[in-house]
């Protein structure tokens, strides 16, 4: 004789099966054995569980077993595999059935196998839109959860967009509000296991600890660089600077041999030799004038050029570099929070109406209540975490927040750095209703994953560093050929009309000497450039000859 009862309840699953066990098959089964007596290795009493409405609610006993009968109770794990619970008597296993077909009216009236209502809030990294669809740290977890626990899922974005406070009336927003009304079965995001929270719903065991602490820019004033004059122009752009200066020397140096009015081989020496090519220009560096200037219009405008390059260019290295002094005496001296409260260089504030605003408002340390009071006088207080950060970047405020999404912000923006004071240790956690039979089970997931690594991959995965390894604010700050662009192409546009018109001015000379000479305006051309380049001493005194016959 066979009884198969199927009974279960979502909301009373049993804690060490998972949670997607739903509808759970339990059979019991009947088989009788009148000559069969009871087997000397055996004891005369077994273990009992009688049936009821949920598995959740067997309970254990002892019963005699009787040697003529036996009655086995059987539960069927996801069509899988069997397993013996227990052994009763016959009078008992008609007890059993009763109860099963009590479970059997009472199924209706349970809730079948369902997918999981989860709320999260959008939040970077933890959960984040990609389209039509979510990513991130939380959507990871939910989908490494269901995986271990076999449950399904669909994710809701709470719709306050609030992680849950108690209000005057005595209601909880956001998704610890969505939990209690059951809207929610989970609300899974960074929410902070707080005593007002556990005792509005249940959390499971956190799955990533943080602490208070602040961001900043990054204080390099401790750093005694020797080179630290180099800091307000880029590797990249001092590079720039020294081709810009090689190619004008030279520059200067062929206009000054191309153009007529620069090339006088009658002279005792010529101006604009290589070597005082490059002492014209650096003199320009100084701004003071290492004569002599150029005459020709060439060589003026290539002259011009480079100043006005030379002055822009010494206008930004200062200007970046007082900067930069400026911002490290603002930060020297800012270490932890008892720095940061004792000073008022810098403005400091949290979110508003955050977990992190009640805990200074909460506490009786000296420093963290005078932190409170300063931002209750002020006002300093963000509406959100990314416009702390925004502000945080302006160089004149410390914004104070929990370390987990501070490092983040310190991955990304380079001219930020988080300080090492952590304090106010706290935890994320998954929220669940009061007695809910999830929990349990999530948090046995949650260590599994944990002690697996698959929680440190996740962090690694959503908290990328991408400052190099020894980047500092300076290097970050520091100005690059991609902020001055549009000076390197000035310069090298004049260097080249400069070359342009002394070439045209060249040209006209050896069209009025080829008139004179009765011979090619091209043969008159190559003649004056190897009189310039190639022929030295020699072409200079043929020059210089046949001016005295003329």
């Amino acid at each position: 004789m066979l009884c198969s009862c199927f009974c279960g309840d979502s909301a009373h699953s049993p804690p060490l099966f998972s949670p997607s066990l739903i509808t759970l098959p339990f059979f019991v089964l009947f088989e009788q054995h009148p000559d069969s007596p009871t087997p000397a290795t055996r004891d005369n009493t077994e273990r009992k569980w009688s049936a009821t409405s949920s598995p959740n609610q067997l309970t254990r006993g002892r019963t005699h077993r009787n040697k003529f009968s036996r009655v086995d109770f059987y539960f069927f794990d996801n069509f899988s595999s069997v397993f013996l619970l227990s052994e009763a008597s016959i009078m008992e296993g008609y007890l059993a059935v009763c109860l099963c077909v009590t479970a059997l009216i009472s199924a209706p009236h349970t809730t079948s196998a369902k997918e999981l209502s989860i709320t999260t809030i959008k939040g970077d990294p933890y959960t984040m839109s990609r389209g039509t669809e979510l990513e991130g740290y939380c959507i990871d977890l939910i989908s490494k959860l269901s995986q271990k626990l076999g449950f399904t899922y669909k994710v809701n974005l709470v719709k306050d967009q609030r992680y849950g406070a108690l209000d005057a009336s005595g209601s909880w927003s956001g998704m610890i509000g969505e939990v209690m009304r059951g809207e929610a079965d989970l609300a899974v995001a960074p929410l902070t296991v707080t005593a007002t929270r556990e005792q509005a719903v249940d959390m499971t065991t956190p799955f990533m600890q943080t602490g208070l602490s602040f961001l900043l820019r990054k204080d390099m004033a401790h750093e005694e660089l020797n080179l630290g004059f180099l800091s307000p122009f880029s590797m990249e752009m001092w590079i720039g600077v020294l081709v810009a200066f090689l190619l004008t020397g030279i520059c200067v140096f062929l206009v000054a041999r191309i153009s007529p009015r620069e090339w006088e081989p009658e002279s005792e020496g010529q101006s604009f030799t290589l070597v005082h090519s490059f002492w014209y220009i650096t003199g320009a560096l100084t701004l003071q004038g290492a004569g002599p200037h150029p005459k020709s219009v060439s060589g003026r405008l290539v002259s011009a050029v480079w100043w006005v390059f030379a002055v822009l260019l010494l206008v930004f290295y200062f200007a970046n570099f007082s900067h930069m002094q400026h911002a490290d005496n603002k930060h020297v001296s800012i270490k932890n929070f008892d720095d940061l409260s004792h000073q008022d260089v810098i403005e400091y504030g949290t979110v508003e109406g955050g977990s992190s605003m009640s805990f200074f408002k909460n506490s009786n340390n000296p420093v963290f209540r005078r932190i409170y009071q300063h931002m209750e006088r002020g006002n300093t207080y963000v509406a959100t975490m990314e416009e702390g950060i925004t502000r945080a970047q302006e160089g004149n405020f410390a914004f104070i927040g929990e370390a987990v999404s501070l490092d983040l912000a310190a991955g990304r923006y380079c001219t930020l750095t988080r300080s090492e004071e952590l304090v106010a240790m706290r935890a994320y956690a998954i929220a669940a209703p009061v007695d809910s039979p999830l929990v349990k089970n999530l948090t046995v997931a949650i260590l599994q994953l944990s002690e697996g690594g698959e929680l440190t991959y996740l962090r690694d995965k959503w908290w990328p560093n991408n400052c190099r390894e020894g980047q500092d604010a300076h290097s970050a700050n520091a100005l690059g050929l991609q902020n001055l662009l549009g000076l390197f192409l000035l310069l090298g546009l004049g260097l080249a009309l400069g070359l342009l018109i002394a070439l045209l001015e060249l040209l006209s000379k050896a069209r009025s000497l080829a008139k004179d000479g009765k011979k090619s305006c091209c043969s008159a051309l190559s003649t004056e450039l190897a009189q310039r380049f190639r022929g030295g001493a020699e072409s200079a005194d043929q020059e210089i000859a046949d001016k005295s016959k003329a």
